[in-house]
């Protein structure tokens, strides 16, 4: 990192570096004294997301509610480091996955209005997400987690069945079709609390253009049974949205669960198991 910054930013070759927090797996992060953050991607999906962000966040970030990572700097591959990497502002703040005692009756209309605000920013020339309709695909993969985890005593598989089949369903809507402009990974891991309140939003490298349904995981990720009502009203999402955006929460626990194991302490993996609890809970109180 120091040789980096020697190379290409002398001007911050002699700051203070210290690792950053990331529970991610596709960036490392380490903070550049007490104002900044350099991001190196660690696979080449994550160095592609380098100059989405560095084009479109300045423009996005104006007219969002929450803050986001502000670009000041683009790196370039080097010998040291193959890859693009950049420079953001330090966003002060801690994840919400590690706050105590928040407020998730705020929390969920902040971030419902946040979702809101990105789906109703014009797309004209954006760049597909890289995960634009998460539920195409991986059908068969989806319902042999269920079985397993089901036989595992791990979930109910007749009611894991019905969210998943009811995400599918939702599939013909229109408002499937109609791409709009989503994060992509709204994990409490890319959230951040300042003075008790959520402030930002972090990790863009999935932005672009796509289904709405994936910025919906929160309210099953993060969310209670008395607190996702309030977000579903501020993101404004209609009754299929929602349905897809169940599916995708339960898609990705099941993920994590495989991932990192039933039992693990891993923050996805704990994200995971509130994933599909909460999932299963919500199609059984709304049928």
């Amino acid at each position: 990192m120091r040789e980096l910054l020697h190379q290409q930013f002398p001007r911050w070759a002699d700051l203070p570096i210290t690792n950053g927090p990331s529970a991610g797996v596709g960036n490392a992060l380490f903070r550049l004294g007490d104002d900044l953050v350099v991001r190196l991607p660690l696979h080449p999906g994550s160095a592609a997301a380098v100059d989405v962000e560095l084009t479109w966040l300045p423009w996005l970030a104006p007219q969002l509610p929450l803050a986001v990572p502000v670009p000041v700097a683009a790196g370039a591959p080097a010998g040291v480091f193959p890859r693009p990497w950049a420079v953001f502002r330090w966003i002060r703040g801690v994840g919400v996955d590690a706050y105590q005692d928040l407020d998730l009756m705020d929390v969920a209309v902040r971030l419902g209005r946040f979702v809101a605000a990105l789906r109703d920013i014009d797309t004209a020339g954006a760049p597909a997400s890289l995960r634009p309709h998460p539920l195409r695909g991986d059908d068969g993969g989806v319902r042999t987690d269920i079985r397993a985890l089901g036989a595992a005593g791990v979930i109910d598989e007749a009611l894991a069945t019905a969210v998943w089949d009811g995400a599918q369903a939702a599939l013909a809507a229109a408002s499937y079709h109609v791409p709009v402009w989503i994060h992509g990974d709204v994990f409490p891991m890319n959230l951040l609390v300042d003075r008790g309140a959520l402030s930002a939003v972090i990790d863009f490298d999935l932005m672009g253009a796509g289904d709405s349904a994936v910025d919906m995981v929160p309210a099953w990720t993060l969310l209670t049974a008395k607190t996702r009502p309030l977000f579903r009203e501020a993101s404004g999402v209609d009754d299929d949205t929602w349905a897809r955006g169940r599916g995708w929460a339960l898609k990705a626990g099941l993920g994590a669960i495989r991932r990192f194991g039933v039992h693990s302490h891993h923050p996805r993996a704990v994200t995971g198991r509130y994933a599909l609890s909460h999932t299963i809970a919500d199609h059984r109180q709304a049928t």
